[in-house]
């Protein structure tokens, strides 16, 4: 994990501080809007080129893990996120949709590092990867006009075309670079070890963009950063729950069962950015709520490896 990676909560919440700061000068408000969706694209081109979404069929070789987390990740939580929702967020249409965007987009990336943290089974953790991208992207417009479509802010037409432009674009940019170095192994692998550390700062260029643009909104409305802390970490909390007692129940071993509590933890936040920022540009509370998410996550998952490490040790005591 680099530097950047380790203070990823404090460079989210100062991208927010610099955009809403700059954004006070008339100018960089009126313009900043326009550079969210390219550095978005190139943000989601990278991080796509990083997940070896050419060995999804990997996921299958280890099917009852496969299946247990797709269900939990797929069925479980976006019908347990909904429920939250409803119960402490209905009242504010914004952060419904937000908190449901970012609780049904499971992790691609940061649940590798806590899960090794944690002595967990990181190759199956691995292999479930581009499973979980797959899914989410086809999945994600299925979630929001079921759970939703009722809120009167979303329209089917605009958020389709923003899916196509901020994900189905990158993804396919990142499979054709993919195949065609497919027979350079070494230059592919070099250059995605230097193209890592880029898309924490693509988006987090983003952010700014977005609250230079739209901070005065969020200004006005800083006590939803209260509103979502329940049911946020009643979400972590629940579902580590979930994760464990599952785990028991099919017998998987504490390797299996860390890789399944952090594979239905972790949650992907810089694709449910993506899609709120270009989807619903009118609508900077679900953007604000979805920054909410990694700044409580991250230190949860630290957490959480260091109580799953430590009743793997009293086991063996």
């Amino acid at each position: 994990m680099s530097l950047l990676e380790k203070l990823y909560s404090f460079v989210i919440f100062l991208a927010v501080v610099i955009g809403i700061s700059i954004g006070q000068v008339e100018v960089i408000r009126t313009n900043a809007e326009s550079l969210i969706v390219p550095l978005l694209v190139a943000m989601l081109y990278i991080t796509f080129l990083q997940i070896p979404i050419e060995e999804i069929r990997n996921a299958f070789r280890n099917t009852t893990f496969t299946y247990t987390s797709v269900l939990i990740n797929f069925v479980w939580t976006p019908i347990f996120a909904w429920l939250l929702a409803m119960i402490f967020l209905g009242d504010n249409p914004a952060l419904y949709i937000g908190f449901i965007m970012l609780m049904v987009t499971p992790c691609t990336d940061w649940y590798l590092i806590f899960t090794g943290i944690a002595r967990g089974n990181v190759a199956l953790s691995t292999a479930i990867l581009p499973l979980n991208l797959v899914l989410q992207i086809m999945l994600l417009p299925v979630y929001l006009l079921i759970f939703g479509g009722t809120t009167g802010v979303i329209d089917l037409g605009f958020l389709l075309e923003s899916i196509l432009i901020v994900l189905f674009i990158p993804f396919v940019l990142a499979l054709l670079t993919k195949l065609s170095l497919r027979s350079k192994q070494v230059l592919r692998e070099n250059l995605i070890n230097r193209l890592s550390v880029l898309p924490i700062v693509f988006l987090s260029l983003a952010i700014v963009a977005m609250f230079a643009s739209q901070g005065q909104i969020v200004i006005n409305n800083l006590e939803i950063i209260w509103q979502m802390m329940i049911p946020l970490l009643l979400f972590f909390v629940i579902n580590y729950m979930v994760g464990q007692k599952i785990g028991q129940v099919m017998k998987f071993p504490y390797a299996d069962r860390t890789s399944l509590s952090l594979t239905t933890l972790a949650r992907n936040s810089p694709i449910a950015l993506a899609i709120a920022m270009t989807a619903f540009p009118d609508q900077p509370l679900i953007a604000l709520a979805l920054v909410i998410g990694p700044l409580l996550e991250l230190p949860i998952l630290a957490v959480i490896s260091q109580v799953l490490l430590l009743k793997n040790r009293r086991r063996h005591l």
